[in-house]
């Protein structure tokens, strides 16, 4: 019986040749014989070629129908989006998340008959409380205005706008799609800390400059921050804010490389990089090394913008850090504007996949403890918090709102807006429908002008949902959610309020000593310092 096995392993190569040479006699009755004879010559050679490599040990040890094998392997994620997965299957976006976002950015209708198909009575399953007095929300343009006291030109920012992604990691017609978009619907687009490109230039629409540890458009050949560049490209109209990015959802406390091979004349434009080098974006910021100098550098980088709104963007990992922070900010007195937390949940292309499932926190814990320690340093009254990380609905957008956050970010739902289908192939550069990809053929199937009216659409019935579900609580605007409209169920047979499941921190409540230390806030707070990351001994 083994032996026949071990000849059974062979027996679709022996096939092969035996059909070669009955082709080939073949010739001497019908010259259509050619067609099969070049197909079955093709496998016997590619069953030699399979016997004598040494690469793979599945194909010498079953030439040609090992193949099958890789062929089932690469078509997995398709095989198991389209067939297998639930329609609430999150891998990474649920299908039904998906669908809404296609069905409001092609202005589709986006109800659903017959009732929910989630199982509300289990865990983790939240919902809105909602009013016997509702209320008619007519104007669901939702915007925040986003500015301190040092700020001398305050945005309007749209609650609902476009997270941080780089063009590098996304096509110039996906950049200017996703531009063009935020221009009709008046809202803003992150640049991500690949630069301003031209793309985004000639969209028009508002843009947040981001600026990371590469200080790409504002760099030295050395890598290092050039503040004159960054004043030539600051003061652009166009740029609304200023984003210090410290650490990222995906891979936070990772640094980044763009190979010289893949850096195009557009890219080494944006980027201030030359051609024919790798681009170095380093795991820390050069430009700082406390918590006092960050201020410094935010407070620099709002001087030289002329004034306009300078924040910093974080996934929370060690808390006690953030901390330092806002501790710097009570000793310079330079308070950024405004602060966007970014979940773990988050990314939009490649991370080592230790750092995408196991490396920093994800954004509802994030967001409550930033929104509590600046509550606790008295400072929360002057600081704007954005929240990023898988926020396509308007129930995700009202869950943030009522757990801390001023305004919302998404990415990848505007990628969904724009044709993404979840093939995750973002960083191959084989992006079937040319959203994250450099190739200049993949991505000419992406029409910015069609695209940029889904991703207008997206927003504004977006918006539309969030303003029903808002005056479905009783509510006139969306930032008047608190914890206490959210109900969450902790077990299958329990059920919390918000307020109960999120704990608040009282204003100032970090400035006075405390018997009482629920959450370890004061534990932490005392062993943060100012003048360095490293924690007090």
């Amino acid at each position: 019986m083994q032996i026949k096995y071990d000849l059974g392993r062979f027996t679709a190569f022996a096939l092969c040749g035996l059909l070669t040479i009955a082709s080939l006699i073949g010739l001497f009755w019908t010259a259509w014989a050619l067609i099969p004879l070049i197909l079955f010559a093709a496998l016997t050679a590619l069953g030699v070629v399979d016997v004598v490599q040494s690469s793979h040990s599945i194909l010498r040890n079953y030439p040609v129908i090992g193949h099958m094998r890789f062929l089932f392997e690469g078509i997995r994620p398709e095989i198991r989006q389209y067939l297998i997965e639930s329609d609430q299957d999150e891998e990474p976006f649920s299908r039904d998340a998906r669908s809404l976002v296609y069905q409001r950015a092609k202005g589709m209708e986006d109800k659903r008959p017959f009732g929910s198909r989630m199982r509300v009575y289990d865990a983790g399953y939240a919902w809105v409380t909602h009013s016997v007095m509702p209320k008619h929300l007519t104007d669901t343009d939702f915007r925040v205005t986003i500015g301190g006291p040092a700020c001398a030109q305050p945005y309007e920012a749209s609650i609902y706008n476009i997270s941080a992604m780089s063009f590098g990691a996304l096509s110039a017609n996906a950049i200017s799609a996703l531009n063009k978009g935020a221009r009709i619907g008046g809202f803003a687009q992150d640049t991500g800390e690949g630069g301003v490109s031209r793309y985004h230039r000639e969209g028009g629409g508002d843009l947040i400059y981001e600026i990371g540890s590469g200080y790409f458009g504002c760099r030295n050949d050395d890598g290092t921050f050039n503040v004159d560049k960054y004043s030539v490209q600051a003061a652009e109209p166009q740029i609304k804010m200023i984003e210090l990015k410290l650490s990222q959802g995906a891979k936070p406390g990772h640094g980044g490389m763009l190979p010289a091979a893949k850096i195009s004349p557009e890219i080494a434009e944006a980027r201030g990089v030359p051609m024919g080098q790798d681009c170095v974006s380093p795991a820390s910021h050069s430009a700082f090394s406390t918590p006092l100098e960050m201020m410094q550098f935010i407070g620099t980088l709002r001087e030289k913008s002329g004034g306009k709104p300078v924040g910093f963007k974080l996934c929370i990992g060690h808390r006690r850090e953030f901390m330092c922070i806002v501790k710097a900010m009570l000793e310079t007195g330079i308070v950024p504007d405004f602060i966007v937390v970014d979940g773990t949940e988050g990314g939009t292309g490649a991370a080592p996949l230790e750092f995408a499932n196991h490396v920093g926190m994800p954004m509802m814990e994030g967001l409550t403890f930033v929104h509590n320690t600046l509550r606790g340093a008295g400072l929360r009254d002057q600081i704007k918090l954005g929240a990023a990380g898988k926020l396509v609905s308007a129930f995700d957008i009202a869950r943030a709102l009522a757990t801390g956050a001023d305004w919302c970010n998404s990415a990848r739902g505007y990628m969904f807006a724009i044709g993404c289908i979840q093939a995750q192939a973002c960083h191959t550069n084989h992006c079937p429908v040319g959203v994250a990809t450099q190739d200049a053929l993949r991505q000419r199937a992406l029409d910015p002008e069609d695209k940029s009216q889904r991703v207008a659409r997206f927003h504004r019935n977006t918006l539309a949902a969030l303003g029903e579900m808002t005056g479905a609580a009783g509510l006139s605007n969306p930032g008047e959610f608190q914890p206490r409209h959210l109900m969450i169920r902790q077990s299958d047979a329990q059920m919390v309020a918000g307020d109960e499941a999120y704990y608040s921190l009282g204003i100032g409540a970090l400035l006075e000593p405390s018997k009482d230390d629920p959450g370890g806030y004061h534990a932490r707070w005392a062993r943060a310092d100012a003048s360095q990351f490293a924690a007090l001994e």
